[in-house]
């Protein structure tokens, strides 16, 4: 059985195969940027891509994270980040002269190497409330914004916590009165009409960015090109949506991993796990909105951990990762749970979900996935036969129901796990019948990514720092600096990851759209 969008694609050969680059939006920068990637960013990416037969932009999740840096650890499962909001293409702008040195004084900071966090928050929030007492007066008042607020009602609520988070300067809710913490529908009314001043200007900046996300959907689909989202499968304990929606969550819980070959000791993600029976009740409501706000912004999306849908391993406060148990603890019943939940998103949802499905996976959750129609994703450097002699699979012998990569951004760029684990590379080589060189070469490294880009996979999406680092000066001299992310490690490093071209240099490039249209062909 395959779903109907993915049949679509899979019948239609003059679609086959896809080809992207995915891309943190936070990691990029144009003349134009507020010190951090925009939403508008995106627009001149679009053409370009297409230009060079590719028809995929990937993104990492994009929504509200307040002051984390983590785009897996959001405050709101629906609102957009407005970090990333563009304030030179916000209405009015050129309208208002006391909004331009407030730009320039952000825009300083593209030239950072690593995006700093704590001061964009700070000049971002400076600018945003001078342009809400500027334009918000006007915007307030037009028609496309109380139609927006009227269609999306969770969206007063998110404001209302949103506000008492910076009102209570970010502490804990767990830490508030209780009478905060556990609201009544009538206490809300009275803080919603209480603190409508405050509740309006995040309204508004929701508004903003939906508008500018919506925009560059329009622009993809006029250039014949898709938008892949991301969905984590988890939400941050301290946001709106576990406030406000306590039931569908078990709070005395956190989901992580076991030991296994990443750790000795599990790993404790810190996020609360799903009440699906509760969720079920409600004919998983929140999730169904989840998913039709997703779709506002994209055509495909990765389904973060998808085998947490089937099992997850949850682990009581205070306990060592290792002493946790999955839920559901009987085996037997993963396969029907998954299904059940997956399904729901299959039929309540016009995009197309892909499986993150690496690391340790039960072979009957991915035989389950293909069932659904669900594509997998294949990290070419992990496909190899571990219960067998662990050669590496042909990439003939890939499923065409997946995605192929050579990368993630939880995982080391190509180059640095070249260099950080030569017996590997060196199994890689007798693989490829080269002879081991303990530096990948620009040469071997276009052949893998051209490699990437002709498996059996109906999907090929590549970080886009991997093409980059084939052309000398395009990517920053110690590899270390070209990962985004390294799990279950706090550090300052991670999420600041930054493009070294601007986006101007990257679609002028006439060398790197060489190497990448001869990809495709």
């Amino acid at each position: 059985m395959t779903n109907f969008f993915l049949q679509q694609l899979l019948e239609n050969p003059d679609s086959l195969p896809h080809h992207g680059i995915c891309l943190p939006i936070f990691s990029l920068h144009s003349k134009n940027s507020g010190g951090i990637g925009e939403y508008t960013d995106l627009l001149p990416l679009i053409g370009w891509c297409k230009s060079l037969g590719f028809n995929i932009i990937q993104l990492l999740p994009i929504n509200d994270t307040g002051l984390e840096t983590s785009p897996y650890s959001a405050l709101s499962a629906f609102a957009l980040n407005p970090l990333h909001l563009g304030l030179k293409q916000l209405p009015f702008f050129h309208d208002f002269p006391k909004l331009i040195p407030l730009l320039s004084k952000l825009q300083a900071f593209n030239q950072n190497q690593r995006i700093p966090y704590k001061e964009i928050h700070e000049h971002r929030n400076v600018f945003l409330r001078q342009y809400f007492q500027l334009a918000g007066p006007t915007l307030l008042e037009a028609a496309e914004f109380l139609e927006f607020r009227k269609q999306n009602p969770w969206v007063d609520k998110y404001a209302l916590f949103k506000a008492l988070k910076i009102q209570r300067n970010w502490e804990s809710w767990d830490l508030w009165p209780e009478k905060l913490r556990f609201p009544t529908e009538e206490y809300l009314s009275e803080l919603l009409v209480d603190m409508q001043d405050e509740i309006s200007y995040h309204v508004l900046l929701q508004f903003l960015c939906f508008s500018q996300m919506e925009t560059v959907k329009k622009e993809a689909e006029a250039q014949g090109l898709f938008l892949k989202g991301d969905i984590p499968i988890l939400i941050n304990s301290q946001s709106a949506d576990v406030w406000l929606n306590r039931s569908l969550f078990y709070t005395h819980l956190t989901a992580g991993a076991p030991p296994d070959q990443y750790s000795d000791v599990g790993q404790n993600w810190g996020f609360p796990l799903y009440n699906w029976d509760k969720n079920a009740e409600t004919d998983y409501a929140w999730w169904k909105k989840r998913l039709e706000i997703a779709s506002h912004f994209y055509h495909f999306y990765r389904i973060d951990h998808v085998v947490g849908f089937y099992r997850i391993w949850g682990i009581p406060f205070n306990v060592p990762a290792k002493e946790g148990k999955f839920f559901p603890e009987d085996r037997s019943t993963w396969i029907p749970h998954g299904e059940k939940i997956l399904q729901m998103m299959l039929d309540n949802c016009p995009m197309l979900p892909i499986g993150e499905d690496l690391g340790m996976i039960p072979p009957e959750v991915r035989v389950n996935l293909r069932k659904l129609g669900i594509c997998g994703t294949k990290v070419m450097r992990w496909e190899r036969m571990w219960n067998e002699d662990r050669r590496f699979i042909k990439y003939q012998d890939y499923i065409l129901e997946s995605l192929t990569t050579i990368s993630t951004h939880d995982s080391e760029t190509l180059q640095l796990w070249w260099r950080n684990n030569p017996a590997e590379a060196q199994d890689f080589c007798n693989f490829k019948g080269w002879a081991y060189e303990p530096i990948l070469s620009p040469a071997r490294h276009q052949e893998i990514l051209n490699d990437s880009h002709h498996t059996h996979s109906v999907f090929h999406i590549n970080l886009l720092q991997e093409y980059l680092a084939v052309i000398p000066g395009l990517t920053w001299p110690d590899l270390e600096d070209e990962r985004i992310n390294i799990p279950g490690v706090v550090l300052d490093r991670n999420w600041s990851y930054r493009f070294k071209p601007s986006v101007e240099e990257l679609i002028q490039h006439a060398e790197l759209a060489h190497l990448m249209k001869t990809l495709t062909a």
